[in-house]
């Protein structure tokens, strides 16, 4: 039995740069860093002061007025997101069956600024804190919310793995799709900008101390000296081909392979296997390395785990094999939210046939014998994609996307 196929018919972006896919897709096509001087408090007693902020936004002009006072940053986003992703793909939730449509999102922090503030109300002195905390706090609340407001009833569920979350609720996504569902709610969203988040940042050793937006987040770069880390995120709808053809729906593109790897102790003697991560994507594809037209890097921005990355990216494609792109360099490290938005990135660049660019890197390392695009957009074909994403602790993580009508064998991947 053939597998059903699973495409994305609508994307909602929050990011760094832009709030709305437009938005975000406009800056970063024109190379705008959204990396900055932290405003949401004041972070000068921190030895780390830049984060990639989305921008100011009234909750109330984007969310229904009982929902403002229950909802933490993070949950407005993905509610944010998610609406747009909806109405993006002309979705009519109420023409599809009961259960008929699941959510799946990724965080990895929940709602740090909404406990902050709660928090300090009660040690204030008041003596109490808000009935929402209960679940505001929690990160698999974006989920819960999503689901509540839009009435979608089907299977749900939320991922807690950093950076590769993103890739891997869009594959469960796929696989409820594959299972008979007709459409899934999913991606994610981040946000902890507050200080009792940013002390949770400042507890990796990785997170850049420069103050330089420009020259802070340098992945790949012979002065990488760690990643800044920022807000946002999106929510893409994933549905089956047939019910969107069905409906007349023109997607963006299909998941067409997805692979997950765990990394060994560092203490194993073995090394990372992210590799084969992408070997399984690829096999799950049913795709060579050679049809792949451009990779979406996790770009870490610590020589280590860059040189890691470029490693593996050679081993499979071969030095200097396939163009390599990592636009967060623009938004800095947004975790789950991060791979999400380098989904609909890739997507986008398939709509309209540019790769976006890696902004600031100046120097890029030689040895790693990277096909970096840098400096301007690179207009060129894309009919497939790969996103690589890693999470803290060894989560490795490898999504193909290809335009309609681009993947790979019939029922691959089953």
């Amino acid at each position: 039995m053939t597998a059903a196929r699973a495409v994305v018919t609508g994307l909602g972006v929050a990011a760094p740069g832009g709030l709305g896919t437009g938005p975000y897709w406009r800056a970063t096509l024109d190379g705008a860093t959204a990396i900055g001087r932290i405003t949401r408090f004041d972070p000068s007693g921190y030895p780390a002061t830049l984060a990639g902020e989305v921008p100011p936004f009234d909750p109330g002009e984007h969310l229904p007025s009982r929902l403002v006072p229950q909802t933490d940053t993070v949950t407005r986003l993905a509610l944010m997101a998610a609406g747009w992703a909806i109405d993006d793909a002309g979705l009519d939730l109420a023409a599809l069956p009961d259960s008929g449509v699941g959510v799946v999102t990724a965080s990895t922090s929940g709602g740090y600024e909404f406990s902050q503030r709660e928090l300090q109300k009660l040690w204030g002195g008041e003596g109490k804190v808000s009935a929402y905390l209960s679940f505001a706090w929690f990160y698999a609340v974006n989920t819960g919310q999503i689901s509540i407001r839009h009435n979608l009833r089907g299977p749900s569920g939320v991922l807690v793995n950093g950076q590769a979350g993103g890739l891997d609720a869009l594959a469960h996504a796929r696989r409820y799709v594959r299972d008979g569902l007709p459409a899934v709610v999913s991606g994610g969203m981040e946000s902890a900008l507050c200080p009792w988040g940013w002390v949770g940042h400042l507890s990796h050793r990785d997170i850049s101390r420069g103050t330089d937006p420009a020259r802070s987040y340098l992945p790949f770069d012979a002065s990488a000296s760690g990643f800044v880390p920022g807000e946002g995120g999106a929510i893409l709808i994933v549905e089956d081909a047939a019910a969107a053809r069905g409906r007349g729906a023109e997607p963006y593109g299909e998941i067409a392979g997805y692979g997950s790897t765990f990394d060994p102790p560092p203490a194993s003697g073995r090394g990372p296997n992210l590799e084969r991560a992408i070997r399984l994507a690829l096999d799950d594809a049913a795709l060579a390395p050679g049809d792949i037209d451009v990779v979406f890097a996790d770009a870490a921005g610590v020589a280590a785990q860059d040189r890691a990355e470029a490693a593996a990216l050679a081993a499979v494609f071969g030095p200097h094999g396939v163009p390599v792109t990592a636009p967060k360099t623009m938004t800095g490290r947004l975790y789950a939210g991060g791979a999400a938005v380098d989904v609909a990135a890739a997507l986008l660049a398939m709509r309209d046939g540019v790769v976006p660019a890696t902004v600031n890197v100046t120097d890029p390392v030689p040895g790693y014998r990277l096909d970096l695009v840098l400096g301007e957009p690179r207009r060129m074909p894309v009919r497939t994609a790969l996103v690589v994403a890693r999470g803290f602790d060894g989560f490795n993580s490898a999504l193909i996307l290809a335009a309609p009508g681009a993947a790979g064998r019939e029922g691959a991947g089953q």
